[in-house]
């Protein structure tokens, strides 16, 4: 009987005795993770084609046709860097890489700040509190150019809502022709672009407003402090990262404005209103001019630069973001 039960303790002892190094015995479930791995880059392998297809392969174009002579038909002459050296000789280009850049930083912070400011109003129970709201927030429902046109039709200086007012209440020297005039067709554009987008921005803000702890307005209370100091120590710190994401987004929809100036205006009075990417686009399709030769590859070198731009706008914005949430 001995013998059994020593073969059975020997068994057992090899069974429990951990395996040398250097054996080759596959672990268990390793084929199975590799295989769940290759399924799930096949999930993905639509999304990544149709990227490559429809986004990669058109800016690589891009970035070659910005260095070609193109009027849109026949062959290409490749011209190297002349396209992007002719920009800053180009008075046009300079009227519309400054109107961007003021398009971008005004409505930025004007809509960045009042659609915080508004969302903290709001977060307040007042009786006609979803009122305003759905008000504000229905002119992101419109398209730009439904607010392009309506707003045309306000900027009238014939029969205009805006002049017909100022004129009623004896202001006429203000009721002037807004995007006529060289000096007012941007800052005209601009209350557009606020006007536009206060509501989307609002809500982001709203909705991250109930993400902050009660208690932290309850000790602000109880130290003594009004109204403005909590927004200004409680609310605009604990909104911080949804204000990083409200300003990038603002930022991207500024370096690409179009609909707005195209409908209002068309880059007029004298090109004293055209952006980035009204000018490509006209210099792209041949202008408002009859019989105007496309320069498909400058506009192409334009567009470069409005990506460039964007891409160090944004990474600028996000690394500013990201050092102040570690601070």
């Amino acid at each position: 009987m001995t013998v059994p039960v020593q073969a059975a303790a020997e068994q057992i002892t090899l069974q429990r005795r951990p395996a040398r190094r250097g054996s080759r015995r596959p672990r268990a479930g390793s084929y199975g993770r590799a295989r769940g791995q290759g399924v799930g880059y096949l999930f993905i392998l639509p999304a990544v084609a149709l990227f490559l297809i429809f986004i990669g392969y058109p800016i690589i174009r891009s970035i070659y046709q910005s260095f070609t002579q193109w009027p849109g038909f026949g062959p290409s002459t490749f011209v190297g860097f002349q396209n992007f050296s002719a920009m800053f000789q180009d008075p046009v280009f300079v009227t519309a890489l400054v109107n961007t850049i003021e398009f971008t930083a005004v409505t930025t912070i004007v809509a960045t700040f009042l659609a915080m400011v508004l969302a903290a109003v709001l977060r307040a129970k007042w009786r006609f509190g979803t009122v305003f709201r759905v008000a504000i927030f229905v002119p992101a429902l419109l398209s730009l150019v439904v607010s392009g046109t309506v707003w045309g039709l306000i900027y009238e200086p014939n029969f205009g809502i805006l002049d017909t007012f100022l004129n009623a209440i004896g202001l006429h020297s203000i009721a002037i022709s807004w995007l006529s005039d060289s000096a007012t067709v941007v800052p005209s554009l601009i209350v557009v672009g606020i006007w536009q987008s206060l509501g989307f921005y609002m809500l982001i803000f709203y909705a991250a407003l109930h993400d902050i702890d009660p208690a932290l307005y309850e000790a602000a209370q109880l130290d003594g402090a009004s109204v403005v100091a909590q927004f200004r120590y409680v609310t605009m710190p604990m909104l911080r990262s949804v204000t990083s994401i409200v300003v990038t987004l603002n930022l991207i929809n500024g370096m690409k404005v179009f609909d707005i100036i195209y409908v209002m205006t068309g880059g007029g009075p004298d090109n004293a209103s055209q952006s980035l990417t009204t000018y490509l686009y006209s210099l792209a399709f041949g202008g408002q001019v009859a019989g105007a030769i496309p320069a498909i590859g400058y506009a192409t070198a334009i567009g470069v630069v409005v990506l460039l731009l964007a891409i160090i706008i944004v990474a600028a914005q996000l690394a500013i973001g990201a050092r102040r949430r570690l601070t």
